[in-house]
């Protein structure tokens, strides 16, 4: 199956093990707002994004495919190494 007809399946992750893979390298997200869990996280030369889950929360593997594919603009095998 070609690469670009694969879909590969992410996990779901705690929002605090997602946060700590968008803050280290080669991301290298930070946080520049925060209001209660609603975050805003910055680096340079992506997209900012915003973050709103607990630390404890699950994130779905949608959400997780969509912060690292199609926000971010990874590829699939990239984002999974990051995983």
């Amino acid at each position: 199956m070609p690469a670009s007809i694969r879909v590969t399946q992410f996990p779901s992750i705690k929002a605090s093990a997602l946060l700590a893979v968008l803050s280290r390298e080669p991301l290298g997200y930070s946080e520049v707002r925060r209001k209660g869990s609603h975050r805003v996280l910055r680096a340079a030369g992506r997209p900012d994004l915003r973050f709103s889950y607990h630390a404890g929360a699950t994130v779905p593997p949608g959400v997780v495919r969509q912060y690292l594919i199609k926000i971010i603009g990874l590829d699939e095998d990239e984002a999974l190494r990051l995983l």
